[in-house]
């Protein structure tokens, strides 16, 4: 006997809370939909004019770079990783959570850093010319402002990802496994080589991808380096040209290269499962490294916290304190707009992925986990596609609705959307949605689901049931993804300089406003202070994944 075929269309089979996360989904994927429509119907003149000039560079500088930080990130984030999860070596504890501490570090202000250390006119250079005798053109120096130097900076604050993921796998492996292989006559880097390297192979990768995705979003390091990539361009190609439609194409492109990361990324691990039975998890072994080794291994791990956290983070304290002339009535003005911005957005971020939690958990149709899956999607793409795709769409509305006003009521309402912080608290939540979203998940998939039964029966709703049980039991989860897209908001620099209103400023935009103008001491208490509130999350974090040896 066939089964009945349902003649209801999938969305009269959808709640109300499910019609919201749909909604939801199509309303932050706009940013998406008009970077792709501008590339299929944009005016071509411009971009040819890029096509035949420009574009070429773009492409290249682009792909140098993300080779350039890529190795880098390896270098650095494996190695630390595995010495930090197996080895014994002094200062392995304190070096073990240390090595997170430059992603408090946004790129562009390690870049505004080491410019003032390491330029012409530093205290590097300075001293060396009082050592030596030397004059302008006697001696060669590193030329930080560069494609190489921009490496360096950005590999500096983005190995964590590569190192926080890579010891997470590190750590959760048997260490049986290692220990056979060593009974099977592997040396110790032989055993590192051929078993622990493929067993943590997809952290890995999948580390390397958001440092290269973080790459291609960066925009002020590049753009004080002198260096072209796409980021730049599109900035250069909207503020210069004034062609929107252009820009658009131009992030179409650089969303191509962000599409080309995570389809790698899922491709290198097709097919493919690793276990590690919890049954087999002996108490861990580290093995210990004597005499030269372990001073090795402890300067190899001390060098990345050093130059990628201690020395930055002294020499803007240095400046703030001793050199930088802050007005503090600006000074607390630029502190009160970033904070309640970033407050403004965290709380939005995190409204809108309990919405799309509790939707997927409620309903598990496959549209609506598609929806959420469309509204994480966020977090892959820079923030200068993001704003290019925010200020298009809300631009256009903002004109059609003061010709409505002039018509029927005879006055102009001014930029709506546009003009005011609806833009940029709409391009935050287009960008950290995904961050919260997988906080809020993980915290929904701890809670049984015979819970939500037990209190529907007590006549509950769905929604008193997430407001009475579900919120209570998040608390943990929901304050910390608070507190991560908080600090994201507060770091973020390009979609601010697009989207922030007139006359409006953050500590990230002025930063990078003085550090253009050559006025890098002045630049250096805003970059503190967003150096140290960064600094919270990274200590939760390594608090948290300290306790993650298998076994132990």
């Amino acid at each position: 006997m066939s089964q009945a075929v349902n003649p209801m269309p999938w969305w009269h089979r959808l709640n109300l809370l499910g019609f919201c996360a749909v909604f939801t989904a199509l309303l932050l994927a706009l940013p998406i939909l008009v970077i792709a429509g501008n590339v299929l119907s944009g005016s071509g003149e411009v971009f040819q004019h890029l096509w035949d000039t420009v574009l070429a560079d773009y492409i290249t500088n682009s792909l140098l770079l993300m080779w350039g930080v890529g190795i880098g990130v390896l270098v650095i984030g494996v190695p630390t990783a595995w010495l930090t999860s197996v080895c014994d070596f002094p200062g392995r504890r304190l070096l073990s959570w240390a090595l997170l501490l430059p992603l408090a570090v946004p790129a562009y202000i390690i870049a505004y850093t080491y410019t003032g250390l390491l330029d012409f006119a530093g205290p590097v250079q300075s001293m060396l010319r009082e050592a030596t005798g030397w004059g302008y053109g006697d001696y060669w120096f590193f030329e930080v402002r560069s494609l190489t130097g921009a490496m360096l900076m950005l590999t500096l604050v983005l190995y964590p990802y590569v190192y926080l993921l890579s010891r997470a796998a590190f750590l959760e492996q048997s260490s049986n496994t290692l220990e056979v292989s060593r009974t099977l006559g592997l040396s110790n880097f032989q055993a590192f080589c051929r078993v622990a390297l493929p067993l943590a192979r997809p952290a890995i990768i999948a580390g390397l991808s958001l440092a290269l995705m973080e790459t291609l979003a960066d925009y002020g390091t590049v753009q004080y380096f002198g260096v072209t990539t796409f980021t730049t361009g599109i900035f250069r190609t909207f503020y210069g040209f004034g062609d929107a439609a252009a820009a658009a194409q131009l992030a179409g492109f650089l969303l191509l290269f962000v599409a080309l990361l995570v389809v790698l990324e899922k491709y290198s691990r097709r097919k493919v499962r690793y276990h590690s039975s919890a049954e087999y998890k002996a108490k861990a072994k580290r093995l210990t490294l004597f005499g030269w080794r372990g001073w090795l291994a402890t300067s190899y791990c001390f060098g990345p916290v050093l130059f990628g956290f201690l020395l930055p983070a002294f020499q803007l304290a240095w400046w703030s304190f001793t050199q930088a002339e802050v007005e503090m009535t600006e000074f607390l003005q630029l502190a009160w707009n970033s904070f309640y911005l970033a407050l403004l957005a965290a709380v939005i971020a995190v409204s809108f992925a309990l919405l799309l939690a509790y939707a997927k958990r409620l309903s598990g149709h496959p549209t609506v986990t598609g929806a959420v899956a469309v509204a994480g999607m966020g977090y892959a793409l820079p923030g200068t596609i993001i704003a290019v795709g925010v200020i298009i769409p809300f631009a256009w509305l903002d004109h059609r609705l003061i010709a409505l006003a002039r018509e029927w009521l005879g006055m102009d309402p001014g930029l709506i959307l546009s003009g005011t912080l609806i833009a940029l608290l709409f391009a935050y939540t287009v960008r950290f949605l995904a961050v919260s979203l997988g906080a809020v998940q993980s915290g929904l998939e701890k809670i049984k689901p015979s819970l939500d039964g037990a209190a529907r029966t007590l006549g509950c709703s769905p929604m008193q049931v997430l407001r009475t049980i579900h919120i209570p039991l998040l608390r943990s989860s929901v304050l910390t993804a608070v507190l991560i897209v908080f600090v994201d908001v507060l770091k973020e620099l390009p979609a601010t300089l697009i989207l922030r209103p007139f006359n409006f400023n953050t500590l990230a935009v002025r930063a990078f406003e003085l550090a253009s103008d050559e006025r890098l001491v002045d630049a250096a208490p805003a970059s503190l202070l967003i150096v140290l509130v960064g600094l919270v999350p990274v200590i939760l974090l390594s608090r948290t994944i300290s306790r993650g040896r298998a076994g132990s």
